[in-house]
C-alpha cells in the first residue's frame, strides 16, 4: 500500500508541474469558430503562455483556420490554400511568444462578419497573473484522476 502511494506521488510529482502550466483555449468556447462572434472580447482578460494550446472547433466544411501576420489580418488576406486547416477540431501549439492572428478564410467570413482572432502570446506568468485563472480544465481531471488512484 505504502509502496503504491509512493508511486502516485511520484508520478504526480513528475507530471503535475507541466499539466498545470499548460492550459486549453476553445477558441470561441461554447459557441467554437464561427462567423458573427465577437472574438477579441472573448480573448480579452485571459493569459495566453508559451506552451498553451487554442483549439478551434467547427463543423468541417463550413470553417477553416490560417495562421496569418498583421496586416494579413487586417486585410483580410489568405496564404496559399494549403496553409489552412480543416478538420473541424484544429489544435495549434503556441510555441513562441509574440502576437498571434488567426482568419477564416471561406467566403468573407473574414472581411464581413469579423471570424478572426489576435492574441499575444507571453514566455511566462507575469507576477500579477493570478496562476488559478489559469488552470484549463484537463487539470481538474488529472486531480480527480490522482485522487481515485491514491
Amino acid at each position: 500500500m505504502a509502496s503504491r502511494q509512493f508511486m502516485v506521488l511520484a508520478i504526480v510529482a513528475v507530471v503535475l508541474p507541466t499539466v498545470a502550466m499548460a492550459a486549453e483555449f476553445t477558441v470561441g468556447d461554447d459557441q467554437g469558430w464561427t462567423k458573427g462572434f465577437d472574438y477579441q472580447a472573448w480573448a480579452n482578460g485571459k493569459t495566453f503562455l508559451v506552451g498553451d494550446t487554442l483549439v478551434f472547433k467547427y463543423t468541417q466544411g463550413n470553417h477553416n483556420v490560417f495562421k496569418v501576420n498583421g496586416t494579413a489580418f487586417k486585410d483580410c488576406t489568405l496564404p496559399p490554400a494549403n496553409e489552412a486547416l480543416t478538420t473541424g477540431n484544429d489544435t495549434i501549439t503556441l510555441a513562441a511568444p509574440g502576437n498571434k492572428w488567426y482568419i477564416c478564410g471561406v467566403s468573407d467570413h473574414c472581411a464581413k462578419y469579423g471570424q478572426k482572432l489576435v492574441i499575444t502570446v507571453h514566455g511566462s506568468l507575469s507576477p500579477e497573473t493570478n496562476p488559478h485563472t489559469r488552470r484549463p480544465r484537463t487539470f481538474t481531471q488529472f486531480c480527480s484522476w490522482v485522487l481515485s488512484v491514491g
